[in-house]
């Protein structure tokens, strides 16, 4: 359906000052229209540039390079072993977080997934809000002095507001050394999902309510869930 205009908003437009007859669109009109386009453009130029600052970090690629943390005869199965990990290269400190590391445990692990599961690292971030976390050997617990979280000798949570296990991190085993990958998340069951933040539950509906960002890294080849 075409809009036409009535007699009367004709005689408006005709009785506007600087209007003429025949006129389709007053010049007041088309000041006012291109007042609003430039004010539009001057925003998007402010708005876009923070929008994009903002969110691309959430599209970037993560690196999931592997790093050595040691020869295997340097672990055991029973007691953890804190290693310096990087996390972002180039930040120094700031990039870098301990991994508790041990040797799978058949009789505590059950059965190794793959070859990612010969070695077992995990993550010294508390999964409530990101507090660090110790291991105590003593109770064979690791303990959050945040907001009193506590994982077992798997890293379960046993007490306290942490809504799911601690965090991993995928281990190989190549020319007798260990080699520490990319993070992964876990569920109550230990089953692998991909990486979430803090606070981010993964039982029930909340593996569907939390999805993994785009940026988080592949599981690496053949690695089971």
């Amino acid at each position: 359906m075409t809009w036409r205009k009535t007699r009367s908003e004709y005689t408006a437009d005709r009785d506007r000052p600087g209007a003429f007859e025949g006129e389709t669109i007053t010049r007041r009109r088309f000041m006012s229209g291109a007042a609003t386009a430039t004010g539009a453009l001057a925003a998007a130029a402010f708005t876009l540039p923070a929008l994009g600052f903002a969110v691309a970090p959430v599209f970037a690629p993560t690196s999931d390079t592997w790093q050595e943390v040691g020869p295997v005869s340097r672990f055991t199965d029973s007691e953890y072993l804190p290693e310096v990990i990087t996390l972002e290269p180039g930040l120094g400190e700031a990039g870098l977080a301990i991994a508790y590391i041990r040797l799978h445990n058949l009789a505590i692990d059950g059965p190794i997934k793959d070859r990612y599961d010969r070695a077992i690292a995990i993550s010294s971030r508390c999964v409530h809000v990101g507090c660090p976390v110790r291991y105590v050997a003593a109770a064979r617990s690791f303990v959050c002095p945040c907001h009193g979280g506590v994982y077992d000798f798997r890293g379960v949570r046993t007490g306290g507001p942490p809504p799911r296990p601690l965090d991993r991190f995928y281990t190989l085993i190549r020319d007798e050394q260990v080699l520490v990958g990319p993070r992964y998340s876990v569920n109550d069951e230990l089953r692998r999902f991909s990486p979430r933040d803090p606070g981010e539950p993964l039982d029930g509906i909340g593996q569907f309510l939390y999805p993994a960002q785009p940026s988080s890294p592949p599981a690496p080849p053949g690695a089971k869930s």
